[in-house]
């Protein structure tokens, strides 16, 4: 004779998705991981999240922005609290994992990376005044 799974059972195999990103430590705080299921950016399992109280559950598949970067992401086992990121790992598998360039600008296939004229790598502060007029003669010639 099988069981018939009671409401508070059904209900243990459910997390809010905000929690659960949090939990995963895809955000820093709950707050932000609220936001960005609210503004309707998080699918599960293709269909939009309309809110962070939306549930999921093992097996069930995220896709959402994350910096420059759309994560896929399933689903192996809800969280009981925010742990360390080894056990955070263990939460999800990634089914679409970013891509690390080797420098700015360095798209995958590329030989060499790629500056237009006036770009800076990010994190090498404001130009020199000599710096930024050799940029405005380029830009003007």
């Amino acid at each position: 004779m099988t069981e018939i799974p009671t409401p508070k059972a059904a209900a243990a195999d459910l997390q809010r998705l905000d929690k659960w990103l949090w939990f995963a430590r895809f955000f820093k705080s709950r707050t932000l991981a609220g936001k960005i299921c609210n503004n309707r950016k998080v699918r599960i399992n293709g269909r939009i999240a309309n809110k962070a109280s939306a549930t999921v559950k093992a097996d069930d598949v995220l896709t959402f922005p994350q910096g420059r970067h759309i994560r896929v992401i399933r689903i192996l086992y809800l969280g009981q609290r925010r742990g360390p990121a080894l056990e955070a790992r263990a939460l999800y598998d990634d089914l679409a994992p970013p891509e690390e360039s080797e420098a700015p600008g360095h798209q995958v296939g590329d030989t060499a990376p790629r500056q237009s004229a006036g770009r800076r790598p990010a994190g090498a502060g404001r130009p020199t005044k000599r710096e930024r007029r050799a940029v405005d003669r380029l830009l003007d010639g």
